[in-house]
């Protein structure tokens, strides 16, 4: 997982699958990137990532919660119509937005 930052801003380049296997570690390194307190935004880049499941679901949204409790925002972009799908069906489009 790389990512960047920009001011208030952390981009994560996600990559590979977001299921049972790999939530864990994955919340892990996004909990790290959001230590840093001035981070008020999150953009979830999904471009590299072939895989997610309900799993994946709780890990975003999980970190949806950090920064709604900071006055921040989660959105996602670059989604496969696998991951999307599972993204809408989860009705989390309705609080995170998809760029």
């Amino acid at each position: 997982m790389e990512w960047i930052k920009q001011r208030d801003r952390a981009e994560v380049y996600l990559e590979g699958e977001l299921d049972h296997c790999s939530a864990q570690s994955i919340r892990r390194e996004l909990d790290r990137v959001l230590e840093d307190q001035s981070i008020r935004h999150l953009i979830l880049d999904m471009g590299k990532m072939s895989f997610m499941d309900s799993s994946g679901i709780g890990v975003i949204l999980g970190r949806y919660r950090i920064l709604a409790a900071r006055g921040g925002t989660v959105a996602v972009r670059n989604m496969n119509a696998h991951v999307e799908r599972i993204f809408i069906l989860s009705g989390m489009h309705q609080i995170i937005r998809i760029l």
